[in-house]
C-alpha cells in the first residue's frame, strides 16, 4: 500500500478478483467471488466465507450480519460486486468495467471510495 493511499480515509484496494473497502482508515476484506460448481451462479464470500449467490439476474441472496462490518463497507462492497459481475458477466473489457464502477459508485454516492490510478 503507497503512503498516498495510507492517508486516505476511504478508498478501494483490488487484486485478481479480490477486492479491499477502506473505510475511516481501517481495510476489510477481502470480498471474492466465484462461479459455484454447477456454472449456473455467482457465489459471494467475505475473508473466505460464503455469504451469498447471485442465483440469476432476478435472484440474489447475501446475508452479512455474521461479519459485523459497518454499513457503509456492506453498501460499498455491493455496488462494486453489483458493476463487476454486470461488466463480466456483459462481456465488458477491462477499461469499460473501470467507468462502469466509477460511474456506478458515484450514482450511489460512494464517490469518496474511487481509487485514484495516482494512488500507487
Amino acid at each position: 500500500m503507497s503512503a498516498s493511499e495510507e492517508s486516505r480515509p476511504h478508498g478501494l484496494r483490488f487484486q485478481d478478483t479480490r477486492f479491499w473497502v477502506t473505510h475511516r482508515r481501517r481495510e476489510y476484506g477481502p470480498f471474492d467471488y466465484e462461479w459455484s460448481e454447477d456454472l449456473r451462479g455467482i457465489e459471494l464470500h467475505y475473508q473466505g466465507v460464503k455469504f451469498g449467490e447471485v442465483c440469476s439476474v432476478h435472484e440474489l441472496f447475501a446475508d452479512m450480519r455474521e461479519f459485523g462490518l459497518p454499513m457503509r463497507v456492506v453498501e460499498v462492497a455491493c455496488v462494486v460486486f453489483g458493476s463487476s459481475l454486470l461488466g463480466i458477466t456483459g462481456g465488458f473489457n477491462s477499461q469499460e468495467r473501470d467507468k462502469m464502477l466509477t460511474e456506478t459508485l458515484r450514482e450511489f454516492h460512494c464517490g469518496d471510495f474511487i481509487t485514484r490510478k495516482d494512488d500507487g
